[in-house]
């Protein structure tokens, strides 16, 4: 096929993203568009090929037959597209390794850390992203990325880090240094406070503390910091995630990167310092006979 009867990138690139997420609105959010813009591009990509991609169901769309398997197809070769746009990049930024990770453990966990792993690779130059977005390495320039979620990722290579527990801290004057001493006593607490997470009733489930709601007052705080400054200035109870009674979380921390990079000595090199730190830090953790 003549290459210049190619669709132009802009569109392919447009219809991959509001193909995956089977939704015109998301997509122009992820491409920083509008609406209006995604379709246009779309009804042109239809009338270029001859066929509509997507059906139209009120504000609803999904694809046709024929726009899942265009779609599968798109995708892969934007994927290969980027991956070869990768390599060449490599030549130029073999020494610079782009580690993304959430605001809170970056600096909670891998700050404190990072100093052996600087002095063991000083021919790395690292950058260190602190982001509670999730990264599309299909766009972004970065090499490797923490995230907490669920797992596994597919297309990517994921490794499992860290298992998520929470559990209850206040400051030791809070409350005239009266502090509840049993899960039921928290309960009874009227400063327990919120946070996006929504855990305190899977916490108290686990103490074996029924019925007891999510905090429907006060302050709710989106950041973890936020909120675990407001305990330290005996603001109220928090419920804070570290890395038993703890509330395990569905989620996990993951070590992800692009399954290309894996073999990359600098992504190589962090992997193993990644994972040996995790073990000492499991290790505190130990429980000795």
């Amino acid at each position: 096929m003549n290459l210049r009867q190619l669709p132009a990138l802009n569109a392919l690139r447009t219809f991959e993203a509001a193909a995956r997420h089977e939704s015109f609105s998301r997509a122009a959010d992820e491409l920083f568009v509008t609406h209006g813009a995604v379709s246009h591009q779309i009804r042109a990509l239809e009338d270029a090929l001859g066929t509509p991609l997507f059906l139209r169901e009120g504000k609803r769309v999904r694809l046709t037959d024929v726009g899942c398997r265009y779609a599968k197809d798109v995708r892969a070769a934007l994927m290969a597209l980027a991956d070869a746009t990768r390599e060449v990049r490599e030549g130029q930024r073999a020494r610079r390794l782009v580690v993304s990770s959430s605001s809170s453990f970056s600096a909670r966990w891998i700050t404190p850390r990072i100093g052996g792993f600087i002095e063991r690779h000083p021919e790395i130059d690292l950058e260190l992203l602190s982001t509670n977005t999730l990264t599309d390495f299909t766009r972004e320039d970065v090499d490797v990325a923490i995230r907490f979620g669920a797992g596994p990722y597919p297309e990517l290579h994921a490794e499992p880090l860290l298992d998520e527990v929470a559990f209850p801290v206040c400051a030791p004057t809070f409350n005239g240094g009266a502090l509840p001493t049993t899960p039921a006593e928290l309960a009874a607490s009227s400063r327990l406070l919120r946070s996006d997470d929504q855990m305190w009733r899977v916490w108290f489930e686990a103490a074996g503390v029924g019925n007891v709601p999510e905090p429907r007052r006060g302050v709710l705080y989106q950041d973890s910091s936020n909120l675990l400054q407001a305990a330290v200035d005996g603001q109220g109870i928090a419920l804070v995630r570290l890395f038993e009674i703890d509330a395990r979380s569905a989620s996990s921390h993951w070590f992800v990167c692009p399954q290309p990079l894996l073999a990359s000595a600098r992504v190589q090199a962090f992997r193993i310092w990644l994972m040996e730190e995790v073990e000492r830090f499991r290790a505190q953790f130990t429980v000795r006979p």
